[in-house]
């Protein structure tokens, strides 16, 4: 575990909080002076500090504390810093907790209060290090990927996203058929295009077929080819997507929206390599790979007897499943600042960027309609805002900036207790600014607080160790509300 660091000019204090955190388990080191603190927080990995306000015996405002506690957050901005003092006046503890101080504890203090809250600052610490160590190890993976295969241009930082991207690019160079499945404008063509570009058949042509789009009538004639005269409107002959796509992939969209009947005559083709032209008995074949996609539930669509279960298996040997955008929250800001650049490019825009409000309401926003949703949002800001800076209100997302639509409901959510009115619902909250996994850290342990202490703020402040004034600042800090419903 992180070691605290314990800064006060008095020798019992600190011998005082060093036997004290010693007995619970935390290691500590223990200094004089603000110098002396400065000097072991540029060497050392610390987990927290517990500093004093005075240092010297003619100063009790609290200015020497208030000094030491600013350089300390110039140096490491994210260091929790726990104030204590007997004499400091209030209003200088909270003008430093504004600032971004843990807490403030007076002498003398509660020992079990004491360490319970600096135990909780060190296991956030320390969450906040792992974090931030994952996030770099999944950035170089991200760069070693990319360095070694053509990703197509595609954006991401999610790990869920990696792994998709990760398995794209490992069956490759097989020529067995790939079934990519997710929600509709998750990037499943994308996949699709990874797939394609890392092949063998990287040079071959690259067939697109939406077979959604098509009527069932002209199925056969779009995948097969039709010769001229074989049908009415037939005034010349007609190269199938199949023929097209001789030597390279054929990228089937859409899958799930197959007929019945056209999925019979698609599985022969894939038995066999062979089909006919409509209105000829030549049989010719074709060297094609199947790449797949659907967001239908096929196994369900099999049972209900909606898609054959033969054609499913020859089309799933394997299969890449490409989450939701709200399934994958790492990838909005790089996907936002990315088509942010592109659409004003487009447009002949300078360079523009999201407002703070705007920022939010991209994290807050569901994304029903995932990255195409996304694209088509920043493009409408783009187009309807003059200045540089884009607002929630230019992506057409006032009303979630403004009130947070209620996040998914998680195990153990609040419910309705006993007598009075008390908190019902999960705690809702506006998510951090993109990128801030430290803060999306922080509020997952203050909301399972909550929830073990059945919304009961005081109960769940003592659990973490803080006093229920700082973590009423804490939640609001991070947007977190407590409703409550009559019973």
């Amino acid at each position: 575990m992180l070691k605290v660091l314990i800064i006060d000019d008095q020798p019992a204090v600190r011998t005082a909080l060093e036997t004290l955190f010693a007995v619970h388990g935390l290691e500590t080191v223990s200094v004089a002076s603000p110098d002396e603190a400065l000097d072991l927080l540029a060497t050392e990995d610390l987990g927290a500090v517990v500093q004093d306000m005075n240092f010297t015996q003619e100063n009790t405002d609290g200015a020497e504390g208030a000094r030491l506690f600013r350089r300390i957050r110039a140096l490491d901005p994210d260091m929790p810093v726990l104030l204590m003092t007997a004499w400091t006046a209030l209003e200088t503890a909270v003008t430093l907790i504004k600032e971004g101080a843990s807490d403030y504890i007076a002498k003398p203090w509660d020992d079990d209060k004491l360490v319970r809250t600096v135990r909780n600052l060190v296991n956030l610490r320390g969450l906040r290090q792992e974090n931030t160590r994952l996030r770099a190890q999944g950035s170089r993976a991200r760069r070693a990927l990319a360095e070694k295969h053509d990703l197509r241009g595609v954006i991401y930082a999610s790990p869920q996203m990696h792994e998709a991207v990760r398995l794209a690019v490992s069956i490759a160079p097989s020529d067995v058929p790939v079934l990519v499945t997710g929600p509709n404008g998750s990037g499943k063509e994308k996949i699709a295009e990874i797939i394609q570009a890392n092949s063998r058949r990287k040079d071959k042509p690259f067939v697109r077929v939406n077979v959604g789009a098509l009527p069932e009538t002209l199925f056969e004639a779009e995948l097969f080819g039709a010769e001229a005269g074989a049908f009415t409107g037939a005034a010349k002959l007609r190269i199938g997507r199949f023929e097209s796509a001789d030597g390279g992939t054929l990228f089937l969209d859409e899958l799930g929206t197959l007929p019945l009947v056209a999925q019979a005559k698609l599985l022969r083709v894939l038995q066999t390599g062979e089909f006919e032209r409509l209105g000829s008995s030549v049989t010719r074949k074709a060297n094609v790979r199947i790449v797949s996609a659907t967001n239908v539930d096929l196994p369900r669509a099999i049972t209900a007897g909606q898609f054959r279960e033969d054609l499913y298996f020859r089309l799933n040997v394997i299969e890449v499943y490409v989450p939701a955008l709200a399934d994958r929250p790492d990838d909005i800001a790089p996907l936002a600042e990315h088509f942010l650049a592109m659409f004003a490019a487009k447009e002949s825009r300078g360079a523009m960027r999201f407002g703070e409000d705007g920022q939010a309401a991209l994290a807050n926003h569901d994304w029903s309609g995932n990255v195409r949703e996304l694209a088509n949002r920043v493009q409408r800001a783009v187009l309807v805002e003059l200045s540089d800076v884009i607002t929630a209100g230019d992506l057409g997302l006032v009303a979630a900036a403004g009130r947070p639509p209620e996040r998914r409901a998680t195990p153990g959510a609040l419910a309705p207790v006993g007598g009075a009115a008390v908190p019902a619902a999960t705690p809702t909250a506006s998510p951090p600014r993109l990128g801030d996994a430290a803060s999306e850290t922080e509020r997952a342990a203050i909301e399972e607080a909550l929830v073990r202490a059945s919304g009961v703020v005081a109960k769940a402040a003592a659990e973490m160790g803080l006093s229920r004034q700082a973590l009423y600042r804490r939640m609001e800090r991070l947007g977190i509300v407590m409703e409550r419903r009559p019973r």
